[in-house]
């Protein structure tokens, strides 16, 4: 069996003082090399492996013949946002991990034959079913509402999403570095899914501009896709110093506000010159990277467990190291100190003890292993809630101790009419598991509004 075929990128010492993307893309000799990898299975895994079913030995088929448009066509039969997906959805835990030849060997890089698909192969305008005269409304413009009002247009709905920013994307546009996820390829798919007839209304804040209750009383239903937005904290002394941010924060203040296109937008934020980042997913590795680019001499990830447990995707941790990250593995910070403005983190050294809840070995504190790590910038990226203005504007509707919503496996509420779906369900997760979640609600709402039945969520 042939290599697999390496991703082009650009090297770590210019790429790391540019926001522009990293890796390049196959070429079509590239794509072609690495199509003529796939075996082909009859009972392919990796389809079971993907959230929203793709059928990927067929559009890999259609890209080893040389047909790109033709692959496109087949991905968006499952896939609305295939440019998105093949950019940043975590293939090696999915689709790929389950390929046949990942057993002995390298599994085929779907998701790079993906990416290639969408950004080379001619767009393709799916035929809508014929108008079924209801309305639904779509909260948030993230993966699982774009999905989600992408399924119910193409099903003959009436379907409008309100997003409470000024741009459509939701965490795609606003948390996703450029240099991982292009804003003109989040605005392709977004103008893809406005092409369905896909309305969306912008700096409309459900909750505060518009109530639910309202939008009961206007559609026939609702799916709330508002994603996990409200970030958490250490809650540790000093942390509200200055110079201190949510990674949410920072990374909106660097996407939606583009301080990535300094000096064209003077952009308020702090760039500084040595860095922490606490945190070991993906968003610590994109808030690392990008504080690279916005100058910082010295970049910390500091992370309270050994890299084996890190959540980010290895090859985010890879770039973060080729690029120059520092990593500061079993450290935990207890204080923060500063005059006004941060200038100090108190840290204690950790050790790995028994599993906890999570499956990972619980990080034990090592006494006596306090130390001082100066900063004059920490960005804090150990997870997100789901943002309470839109839920608490519900009465009745059921949530979980972690204040996600509490939905079925169809993505139904305890609040008949109103589906939920992605990370406002699930907590932080990938992508595709948002969008699986927006494509399964889209079809039980079809579903329901066309047969009744008693609402058992």
């Amino acid at each position: 069996m042939s290599p697999r075929v390496k991703m082009p990128k650009q090297t770590p010492e210019l790429r790391r003082r540019n926001f522009s993307e990293v890796a390049l893309g196959y070429s079509k000799e590239d794509a072609l090399r690495e199509a003529d990898r796939c075996l082909g299975c009859k009972k392919p895994g990796c389809v079971e492996g993907c959230p929203v079913g793709v059928e990927i030995p067929q559009f890999i088929d259609a890209l080893r013949r040389g047909d790109a448009d033709e692959a496109l066509r087949i991905i968006k039969r499952r896939n609305s946002l295939p440019g998105i997906c093949g950019r940043v959805c975590p293939q090696e835990e999915q689709c790929e991990s389950r390929c046949v030849l990942a057993r002995k060997d390298e599994p085929i890089a779907i998701g790079r034959l993906e990416r290639y698909a969408a950004d080379f192969g001619r767009d393709c305008r799916r035929a809508r079913e014929s108008t079924k005269g209801k309305r639904i409304a779509i909260v948030g413009s993230g993966p699982a509402g774009l999905t989600c009002a992408a399924d119910l247009a193409l099903m003959g709905h009436d379907v409008t999403i309100f997003e409470a920013l000024h741009e459509a994307g939701g965490v795609l546009t606003y948390g996703i570095p450029e240099f991982r996820l292009p804003k003109s390829i989040v605005k392709r798919e977004v103008d893809y899914v406005r092409s369905l007839g896909v309305k969306i209304e912008l700096d409309a804040v459900v909750g505060r501009t518009v109530g639910v209750q309202d939008l009961l009383r206007e559609y026939d239903a609702i799916f709330l896709g508002i994603g996990a937005g409200a970030p958490r904290f250490l809650n540790i002394p000093g942390e509200n110093l200055g110079g201190i941010y949510s990674a949410n924060e920072y990374l909106t203040r660097i996407n939606l506000m583009k301080a990535y296109m300094f000096p064209d937008f003077d952009t308020p934020i702090n760039k500084g010159r040595k860095v922490a980042v606490i945190g070991g997913g993906n968003v610590a590795m994109d808030a690392a990277r990008s504080a690279l680019r916005l100058g910082a001499v010295e970049v910390h990830i500091v992370y309270r467990r050994s890299e084996a447990e890190m959540p980010a995707r290895l090859e985010e941790i890879e770039n973060a190291k080729e690029e120059g990250v520092i990593f500061d593995l079993l450290t935990n910070p207890v204080a923060f100190e500063g005059d006004g403005m941060v200038r100090a983190m108190e840290c204690v050294r950790m050790e790995l003890g028994e599993p906890d809840a999570s499956g990972r070995r619980r990080p034990v504190e090592k006494k006596g292993s306090e130390f001082t790590m100066e900063i004059d910038t920490a960005i804090i990226a150990i997870g997100t809630t789901p943002n309470p203005l839109v839920l608490r504007s519900v009465p009745g509707l059921r949530t979980t101790r972690w204040g996600t919503v509490d939905v079925d496996e169809r993505g139904r509420t305890s609040i008949e009419r109103i589906w939920a779906g992605g990370d406002i369900a699930t907590g932080s997760a990938t992508v595709i598991s948002a969008m699986g979640a927006g494509k399964r609600a889209a079809f039980d709402i079809d579903s329901w509004l066309r047969d009744g039945g008693e609402w058992r969520p």
